[in-house]
């Protein structure tokens, strides 16, 4: 078999009947080699070539020998290789695959029957559990019986997990489990409420300060003198509550009430104070409630109240060590307190940040130096918590909140800032006080703003010593060259300012950050001034006059102080502001013109409603009429009554020179109307023109008495008498007055060919569209139409 193999590997498919053809073929090419040289004779070398090739022959012929036993050989084999071939496929074949067969189907059953076993082992496994569970619970060992019925849920688990493998008795199993879960759990709540005893007030869930006081804890959790426990109750309990999973929501209802008759109302209320009592076989924490305490408590006694409170709790329940395998711990050993404070520290963090240490934060910054006291008792509060493993070591939310206190501070001075702002700019404008150019306001005493000026410049006699162009003495000007004038503001208003101040002052002895917010917060006042007072007094300020001249008073308050309010902290602030960025001058034209188009809407209603007054005038035509001279008359007197009320409405508030330009403003308006209503006439009679002389008349001589900007009457002569300055139109109704009461030469010579008072007044066209009117179509007339050109 070997050497068959062998000559096969070697030659292939070497057969023997190409074995023989080879032999064949060089059996008759020695033949033709013969012929060849017994034929071909020649001469010279044909017996050496005969020689040669006998020579070749007789080698030959061994090795054709060899090669035919060869080929013999090769085909015996060959036929033993066939009838073994045969053998295989006939018999060996056959006699396999029914061994093959036979062995697949003995290992699908050892499988089976391995799983079988498997399964049976497992339902073994959760009966004794549930057996072992029950013995344990008859005896209270709970831990042991949590451990069992675990042990046999994971069973159960495993079993349930496999798929398109269904038995009635994993239900029945299933259902026996939660059964000994429940009964397990009730045990357990039930010595859970045995050693942990709330007796809270009857109306639950009442945080008041009398249902507080009328709360109690209780803790069964001490152990008798004489007893001695390898595992003490409360841990036997949690341990078990543990395991089943169920510690979770035991605990997370413990902290809220914890949080709710406890932690929350020692903060909310500092009159309350924690009692804690030992008694032999139970610890009691109670509670009192001081009088004549403050209605704020410190953060440090907050402080010394909750550490109190959990120094307690951690001795008689929180200090309990538990397996916890399974929760992505490092340690599988955690105890209660840090699982407790995993539940509720977020709550009570933001309790003691919002009701605690919020309060404490100091609204002035020289009371900042003292808050370092309540930074050191936080960190001694967290330090003391960590220590019972109540917080993690990486925990300081209360510590960062006290440390910022810069930030806080800000933040709480701001709102407490834009807070005062607001009230004063919704209260009532007509409140007001007198500003004089030397009246004293209750401003911060600032200093000299050249001491800390590095670029003060030098004063005008040094420039004058130094050969500079002379400009006039330093006496020239008046010392209130740029004090507002006399006049009424709102008190609210100079609150307002006040607060703009102080609050700026605050910031100067602040820090970079501290001092940039509050310098931002003034500039917020006065952008909430202006979108606040517009809208919130609208209809008191299109309604009444003397709250739009008060309101236009204010905002020209606040611009004048605007104008040098930064520059005047700016050599007393820090680097952030002390580089000029630190001004509030781009706010004062929105402020301005937040007033006076304030003010002039209010003279838009004004003139509206003297034009109104004035159309039932009749457009004083017919004056002959008494019915149209009546109406006439009575519009007079009317807008002259209203001036009056202006005036005195506008007294002593407006500056004397706003209040004369105002009034002057309000009289042009019925000065032009009348005059342009005349001039419209295209007929005046003698009677006419004598009616409307006297009207005429009247605005003249009551017109300048409506100006009366001062209360004393004396001092008010000398504006009336300046009317005209105010009145554009005075001069030219004057002029109206003569010509209604002149002849025509008369006319004439106030013309004076265009150069007269009259030609000042009134144009050529009005000049003669007036003489028609007034006289009649003679020879006289025509000439003096003529001379007026």
């Amino acid at each position: 078999g070997s050497l068959v193999a062998a000559v096969l590997a070697r030659s292939g498919r070497l057969d023997k009947e190409h074995l023989g053809a080879r032999v064949g073929r060089l059996s008759r090419r020695v033949e033709e080699l013969k012929a060849r040289d017994g034929s071909g004779g020649g001469t010279g070398n044909g017996g050496e070539v005969c020689t040669m090739i006998n020579k070749k022959y007789s080698e030959f012929l061994p090795s054709m020998q060899s090669a035919e036993d060869l080929v013999a050989q090769v085909e015996g084999l060959a036929n033993n290789i066939d009838s073994l071939k045969a053998g295989i496929e006939n018999e060996v074949q056959r006699d396999l695959n029914v061994a093959v067969a036979e062995f697949t189907e003995l290992k699908q059953q050892l499988e089976r029957d391995t799983l079988v076993l498997s399964i049976l082992k497992k339902l073994q496994e959760i009966d004794s559990s549930i057996k072992e569970c029950s013995s344990a619970l008859l005896e209270e060992q709970y831990v042991a019986a949590a451990q069992q019925l675990e042990k046999a849920r994971s069973s159960l688990r495993s079993l349930e997990s496999r798929r398109g493998f269904e038995l009635k008795i994993l239900k029945a199993l299933g259902t026996e489990l939660t059964v000994q879960t429940q009964n397990l759990i009730y045990h357990l709540r039930q010595e859970w409420q045995k050693l942990i005893v709330w007796k809270l007030p009857p109306s639950k869930g009442s945080s008041s300060l009398e249902a507080v006081v009328l709360s109690e804890l209780h803790l069964h959790t001490l152990l008798p003198q004489d007893e001695d426990t390898a595992v003490p109750p409360v841990a036997a309990v949690l341990q078990a509550l543990a395991v089943l999973g169920e510690l979770h929501s035991r605990l997370k209802d413990f902290g809220q009430l914890l949080l709710q008759y406890i932690l929350k109302p020692l903060i909310s209320h500092p009159s309350l104070e924690p009692v804690p009592e030992e008694q032999p076989d139970v610890f009691i924490l109670r509670f009192r409630s001081q009088e004549l305490v403050l209605n704020e408590s410190s953060p440090m006694e907050v402080f010394d109240k909750i550490k109190l409170v959990f120094e307690v709790l951690h001795k008689h329940l929180l200090n309990v060590p538990l397996e916890q395998p399974g929760e992505g711990r490092k340690e599988g050993r955690v105890t209660l307190a840090e699982l407790l404070g995993e539940l509720i520290w977020e709550e009570l963090s933001d309790c003691l940040i919002h009701n605690c240490l919020v309060d404490s934060i100091p609204t002035n910054s020289s009371k900042l130096e003292q808050y370092k006291e309540v930074i050191e008792s936080t960190e001694e509060f967290e330090k003391a918590l960590k220590k019972m493993q109540f917080l993690k070591e990486d925990t300081t939310a209360l510590l960062k909140y006290a440390c910022n206190v810069d930030s806080h501070f800000a933040n709480k001075k701001c709102q407490d800032v834009i807070m005062a702002a607001r009230n004063l700019m919704t209260s009532e404008i007509h409140n007001t006080v007198k500003i004089t150019p030397d009246s004293s306001l209750a401003l911060p005493e600032l200093p000299d703003p050249g001491s800390g000026d590095h670029l003060k410049m030098q004063r005008p006699s040094s420039l004058l010593q130094s050969g500079t162009v002379n400009l006039g003495s330093e006496s020239r000007l008046s010392p209130f060259t740029l004090c507002l004038p006399t006049c009424r503001i709102s008190s609210s208003v100079q609150q307002l300012v006040e607060l703009a101040y102080h609050t700026l002052l605050e910031a100067t002895a602040s820090t970079d950050l501290c001092c940039v917010q509050l310098f931002d917060c003034v500039r917020n006042i006065f952008q909430l001034f202006y979108e606040v007072v517009p809208t919130y007094h609208r209809e008191n300020l299109q309604k009444l006059p003397q709250l739009a001249a008060i309101h236009h008073n204010n905002c020209m308050y606040i611009a004048h102080h605007l104008l040098t309010l930064g520059h005047q902290f700016r050599f007393r602030s820090t680097s952030v502001l002390s580089n000029g960025a630190a001004t509030f001058v781009d706010l004062v034209p929105g402020i301005r013109r937040l007033g006076i188009e304030c003010f002039l809407a209010q003279m838009r209603v004004q003139k509206g409603e003297i034009l109104e007054r004035l159309s039932s005038a009749r457009n004083f035509s017919n004056m002959d009429d008494e019915e149209n001279y009546c109406a006439a008359n009575k519009a007079i007197k009317q807008v002259l009554h209203q001036l009056r009320r202006l005036g005195m409405v506008w007294q002593d508030v407006l500056p004397v020179n706003v209040y004369c330009k105002a009034m002057g403003a309000l009289l042009n308006t019925a000065l032009a109307e009348i005059v342009t209503r005349i001039a419209a006439l295209e007929d005046i009679s003698a009677e006419d023109a004598d009616r409307l002389y006297s009207l005429c008349r009247i605005m003249v001589e009551e017109g300048p008495q409506v100006f009366t900007p001062l209360l004393e009457e004396d001092k008010n002569k000398k504006y009336q008498e300046e009317v005209p300055v105010y009145v554009q139109k005075w001069m030219t109704f004057k002029e109206l007055m003569i010509i209604l009461q002149a002849n025509l030469q008369e006319i004439v010579d106030q013309w004076a060919d265009g150069k007269g008072p009259l030609a000042e007044e009134f144009s050529a066209a009005e000049v003669k569209s007036l003489i028609r009117a007034l006289f009649q179509n003679t020879e006289r007339r025509a000439a003096a139409l003529a001379k007026i050109k």
